[in-house]
Formats: structure tokens, sequence, C-alpha cells
């Protein structure tokens, strides 16, 4: 594709990701290249660039932009943002010549709202603080709450695009083995400096493409994800219960760390998530988990109160701690969704604390940079429920690093760690302080599908 078709193609996504407003912006690219098959690997990523690119750079943008009459559309949006990335306006211009499968040229009107932004740089002091590092005014309190005077320096990093990390799969080989997989498809992978087995790329790079993903070798996941799990310390002789699966990134990795040994429940409300995670399951050679279909009208978790050694709670959360990777999420979260996410996670906190026998833990986790859904959601459940302590120092999990391993619960940023934002505490369940009728019943019942044992072929 030429750079104007290529522009004309991210104007098009851009209009789609603005005429479903409640849909994040990667599905919606998903299905919007799904249907255009003809375009091209390298034409897919050039085209998402420069997507992405405005949606990091929205606020700002939008501040650029305030003084012209009308509505400010994904052509002014994209024009703008390559101006104010260095672009020259005559080049600009060219992009939009009205030639086979490039834009309409510009109007007098856009013109003119463009032509001052040449040589401008998209961020600027001039702005307020929330419109430069793009976060909604109504959070500046609770992100305050979080970061103090380093608010500006981790925001700051948020703007930034994020790496692409690996986690190496120990059951097909080792992260120096992959490593040298990946280098001969002229991927250069670097290990992490946190997680025992992650690598990490630069930028989008062609992963799924790779034999070693397609043989089980490497699975796409934060290092803070894996961090996660590693908290989680899940062993061989364990029950293990990943209580909001999705499709299956942490059940892969708990499956790992017990050597495919023990046994793993991996729950969803979402059919469709778990059909998903058959066939990454498949690929990596795991065959100690069975899926759960959580849905309304049985009692599955009282049947099963009191069974699991280990209950990893992935949380349903804000995702502000994946700004990076998901720019869009700013513009989409609302004061009324965080008021109903903390309702939501605290019932969730305690249906899965039932599900967690004596001397089990519970491991809660969020990619989440609020306070009201990290450390204040597990005070208010500890209040809830005393027969459960945060994990002693001394008993955290040595897959973890030593800079970890010193309280019960961490929080990851960008900016200080490298990877996205996470939250995860651990919880162990001491004496049962609760009586049976006290504790919080769920209303859902349990589709069970064993998945096929070994690997894909």
């Amino acid at each position: 594709m030429t750079p104007a078709a290529r522009l004309s193609g991210a104007i098009d996504l851009l209009c789609a990701i603005q005429n479903a407003p409640r849909r994040p912006a990667d599905a919606t690219a998903n299905a919007f290249f799904r249907e255009r098959r003809y375009i091209g690997g390298g034409d897919r990523r050039a085209i998402s660039a420069i997507v992405w690119d405005v949606l990091r750079g929205w606020r700002r943008l939008q501040w650029h932009l305030k003084d012209i009459s009308g509505d400010i559309s994904p052509r002014l949006l994209c024009s703008a943002s390559l101006l104010l990335g260095g672009e020259t306006m005559e080049n600009v211009r060219k992009l939009f010549s009205g030639e086979r499968y490039a834009q309409k040229p510009l109007t007098s009107r856009e013109d003119m709202a463009l032509k001052g932004l040449e040589g401008k740089e998209l961020s600027t002091q001039k702005q307020p603080i929330a419109v430069r590092l793009e976060y909604p005014d109504w959070l500046d309190s609770a992100l305050r709450e979080t970061f103090g005077n380093r608010l500006p320096d981790e925001m700051e990093a948020m703007l930034g695009t994020p790496t692409l990390d690996l986690r190496v799969n120990l059951l097909k080989g080792s992260r120096e083995a992959a490593i040298r997989e990946l280098r001969r498809e002229s991927l250069q992978a670097e290990p992490t400096k946190l997680s025992p087995w992650g690598l990490r790329l630069d930028g989008r790079q062609p992963v799924t493409a790779t034999q070693a993903f397609k043989d089980g070798l490497v699975e796409i996941q934060d290092e803070g994800s894996q961090l996660v799990v590693a908290a989680a310390d899940a062993r061989g002789e364990h029950r293990v219960l990943d209580y909001c699966a999705g499709a299956g990134g942490k059940t892969l990795a708990l499956a790992m760390t017990m050597e495919n040994r023990g046994h793993i429940v991996a729950c969803d409300v979402h059919e469709k998530r778990l059909d998903g995670a058959v066939k990454r399951l498949r690929r990596a050679g795991v065959h100690n988990v069975e899926r759960h279909l959580l849905v309304s009208g049985d009692k599955w978790a009282k049947r099963r109160a009191g069974s699991f050694d280990r209950v990893l709670v992935d949380a349903p959360c804000s995702g502000t701690g994946t700004w990076r990777r998901n720019p869009d999420a700013r513009l989409r979260l609302t004061p009324e969704d965080i008021q109903e996410l903390v309702i939501k996670q605290a019932q969730i906190l305690d249906r899965a604390a039932s599900l967690v026998k004596p001397g089990g833990r519970i491991i809660y986790a969020t990619c989440s940079l609020l306070a009201c859904e990290n450390g204040q959601q597990i005070d208010a459940f500890l209040k809830r429920r005393t027969d459960f302590v945060r994990l002693p120092k001394e008993q955290m999990s040595e897959l973890l690093p030593a800079e970890l391993r010193n309280k019960a619960q961490f929080s990851l940023t960008p900016l200080r760690d490298g990877t996205d934002g996470f939250f995860a505490c651990v919880l162990e369940r001491v004496v049962a302080d609760v009586k049976p009728e006290e504790t919080t019943e769920t209303t859902e019942t349990a589709v069970t599908t064993p998945v096929a044992e070994g690997p894909s072929t």
C-alpha cells in the first residue's frame, strides 16, 4: 500500500472505533482487518501505528484543535498527529491527493486548522496536566492518592509504546532455547528483569507467525501477569482454581509452574473466552486443566467450598494499568464504571474465599492503578473475613524476585518496573471464624468441559 492508502485505511479504522465507543479499540481493529484480508501484515502494522498514535494523544490533539469550528473528524486527528509528530504540511497535503485509494483533498477549513500545527509539539506546558498526561479530569485525585508527587513521571511513562513480552513455556523448553528459536526467525528477544520465564521484544513483532509460538514454546504475556502467577506459588500437588480465567493466559502459566501435575479448574462467565482457551492449552501441551462455565442458577461454589489450595482471582477492573497498550480505555472509563467494578470485585472476592481450604491461599490481582480496586479492596475484605490474613512475607513465593518478596502485596508500574500496571496480594486462610451458613453463596452453575490431553499437532 502507498503511504496515502495507509493513511486512508487509518482514517477508516478510526471512524469504526468512534462508531463503537464502548467496544475496545483492539476488538474493532481485529474485526476491521478480518473484513479486509487483502491488507498485508506490514500495512496492518503501519495503519495500526497511525491509529494508536492518535488514541495515545487524544486529549492533546483535541486541545490543539479546540479553536476550530465544527466537529473534529478522524481526518483532522490523523493529520494533526502526523504534523505534531514532525511531518510537514506539504507532505500531509500530498497524502490527501484524491487519487485512487487516497483520501479526497483537504478542505479549506481543514487546511487552515492544520496549517498552524506545523513545527509544534504534541505536548506543551500550556496544557492542563490531565490533558498533557492523557487521563480523565475526574480521576486526578484517585491517581494522586496512588502516586503522590510521582504522578507526572508515572503518567508520562503511561504515554509510551509498550514492549512485547513473552512467557517461555517450560513444559516445551528453556528460556535459552526460546531465544535461539526466535533469533532463527530474526526476532531479538532479551530476558526480562523480574520474571524468571519472561522474554522481551521491542514494539510490535509478528510473534504468532513464528514456529516457537506455533509449537507452544512461547506465549504472549506481559511480565506483570507472569509475576502474578509467580506469586501464586502453585505446585504439582495442589488443586488450583483460576476463578476469572478468561482465555486462559494465567491458567497456562499455572500449569507450567505445576509441571502439568495436580489439577486446575479454569472458570469464567463468558463461554467464548473459555472456548478460546482450548486451542492455547493444547498448543502448550497442558493436560491438567478442566474448564467450568459459570452460569446463573446453581450452587457450584457451595458444593466445592474449602477444596482448593490456591484460588487466583484476576478480577475485572478499570484496566488503568494497561493504558499504554489500550489507550482508548482512558476515553471509555466513567466514574460509574469504577463504582460498579468495586462492588463486583468485593462480591467475587467473597465467593472465591469460600472455595479456599484452611491453610490455602487466595491471590487477588488487578491491572489497575487505583487504590479503591487494590489495597482498599483487600482491607475491606479482611474486615469481612477474619479467617484470612495477608501471607507472612517470609512465606512469599521464591519464584518472585527478591524485591517483591518483602511483603504480601505489591504493585508494578511501567515507570518503575517496565511492566503494565499491576497489583497483587496473597492472602492465607487460617482459622474458620465464619460459620458455613454465613458464607456468601454464588448463584452460578458450572458446565464442565475437560481439555483433551496432549499437545496440538
